[in-house]
């Protein structure tokens, strides 16, 4: 049986080049339309291709572990290869179930001439699905991690734009807080205070809350944070927009806003630090 399976596997590593071809003819011309489109080279197609075939038809004869340990690399380096190239998932995936099809084709034509038993395709069978499947897996997972990267910068991007810092004059400026409030947000508009306010050397910065829908005692808990990391870097921290539901929390919770200037509105906030705002007419 092991005879069988060194010869079917050396039969497959010396055609590796062979094989990689038909695998390319069997892949639909608009998939391989769409990669030259987008610059992936032929010449690194086949070798990957050919690569992969040599590894099948080594697992026949040669260490499991180490073959599948090639295996493991060749899928995330595949996998990265077609995302590079703008490649779906799902036509990657599509692309390496071809390789069962050919590998499937080289089988039976040994076992028609060289009159195998039966039992040898199934042996061969146990020991290449698991390698095709754990390819598929490895893909799998790199383009999902490549995702959640994605889905993480793209959500940092909306979060940063939901912390505006408003420069109003000179040492001063203006921080609207609109929508919710959670603890991820809460750490952004302290960093962001923090680092614009050293940025645009401020002496003071309003944090207007008028547009927070929800504050409840975590919120309450985060501002008094943020106006006590403010106050520490040497900057004046002022709270606009304070509604009673607000107050009310804070005293409840206990927290000492005694020492925080606290304006019911923007323009109360500027008229205090002395900015003169014009009434419209």
């Amino acid at each position: 049986m092991k005879k069988e399976l060194r010869y079917i596997g050396e039969k497959i590593v010396k055609n590796e080049h062979i094989l990689a071809t038909k695998i390319s003819e069997l892949i639909d011309s608009v998939y391989s339309s769409s990669l030259s489109k987008a610059g992936a080279p032929d010449h690194e197609l086949h070798a990957y291709r050919g690569e992969l075939v040599r590894y099948f038809g080594q697992a026949l004869y040669e260490d499991k572990e180490i073959i599948q340990e090639h295996v493991i690399r060749w899928g995330k380096k595949a996998a990265r290869f077609a995302l590079k190239y703008q490649v779906s998932l799902s036509n990657a995936l599509r692309a390496v179930s071809f390789y069962r099809t050919i590998l499937w084709d080289v089988f039976t034509d040994e076992l028609a001439e060289k009159q195998f038993a039966a039992i040898t395709m199934l042996d061969v069978s146990k020991i290449i699905d698991p390698l095709i499947d754990k390819v598929l897996q490895v893909m799998s997972e790199v383009y999902e991690k490549r995702n959640t990267e994605l889905m993480k910068i793209a959500y940092s991007a909306v979060e940063e734009l939901s912390v505006p810092v408003v420069a109003v004059t000179k040492g001063i400026a203006v921080i609207p807080l609109i929508g919710t409030i959670d603890t991820n947000r809460a750490q952004l508009i302290m960093e962001t205070a923090l680092h614009e306010g050293t940025r645009l050397q401020l002496d003071s910065l309003i944090l207007d809350v008028s547009g927070v829908p929800i504050i409840d005692t975590m919120v309450a808990d985060q501002l008094y944070k943020i106006i006590t990391a403010l106050k520490l870097s040497g900057i004046e921290p002022l709270i606009t927009g304070i509604r009673p539901e607000l107050a009310q929390t804070i005293v409840n919770i206990g927290l000492d806003f005694n020492e925080v200037t606290t304006q019911s509105s923007l323009e109360n906030a500027l008229k205090q630090l002395g900015f003169k705002v014009e009434k419209s007419r």
